[in-house]
């Protein structure tokens, strides 16, 4: 292709693929006390013990700000589509999984709600807390989407409403 626009796409991707992949194991080390108070701050605590491409960071970065900042927005969209479920009481990396696949259909407008849902799957299959995880995942994620639907009226911003 010309302009190598076609290898640079595959990469883009997958540049950001890895980013979320470490940012489940940000969000892991957070909950599981070895981070820190905070997800950034287990950010930080991963970004000196681990060797993370630079290109990959800043998706990383936002990532977990944006599920730091708006923590509480995520899991009470979560658990307002949980069936029989209480958040607390998922697998880590579950839970992890759901909290990131929610923050980018919630809060990351530049990726498609769908891309979210399959990018969210792909963890779940690849580090998911059992066989039925990534069924699990699809059916939370999908039933957020359809409940908070996209894009806004006005244009503003994708998040549940008040």
């Amino acid at each position: 292709m010309p302009g190598g626009l076609g290898r640079r796409e595959p990469d883009h991707r997958r540049d950001r693929g890895r980013a979320r992949a470490w940012a489940l194991h940000t969000l892991y080390l957070w909950e599981s006390g070895g981070g820190g108070a905070t997800p950034r701050q287990a950010l930080n605590r991963l970004l000196q013990t681990r060797r993370v491409a630079p290109r990959r960071v800043p998706f990383l970065e936002r990532l977990i700000q944006v599920v730091e900042e708006h923590l509480s927005e995520i899991d009470g969209a979560l658990e307002s589509v949980l069936e029989n479920w209480r958040l607390e009481r998922l697998s880590v990396t579950d839970r992890s999984v759901l909290r990131l696949g929610a923050a980018e259909i919630l809060f990351v407008p530049e990726v498609p709600p769908k891309v979210a849902i399959q990018e969210a799957l792909r963890l779940a299959e690849a580090y998911g807390g059992g066989e039925d995880s990534p069924k699990f995942i699809n059916g939370v994620l999908d039933a957020l989407y359809k409940r908070f639907r996209w894009p806004a009226p006005t244009g503003e911003g994708r998040g549940p409403g008040p």
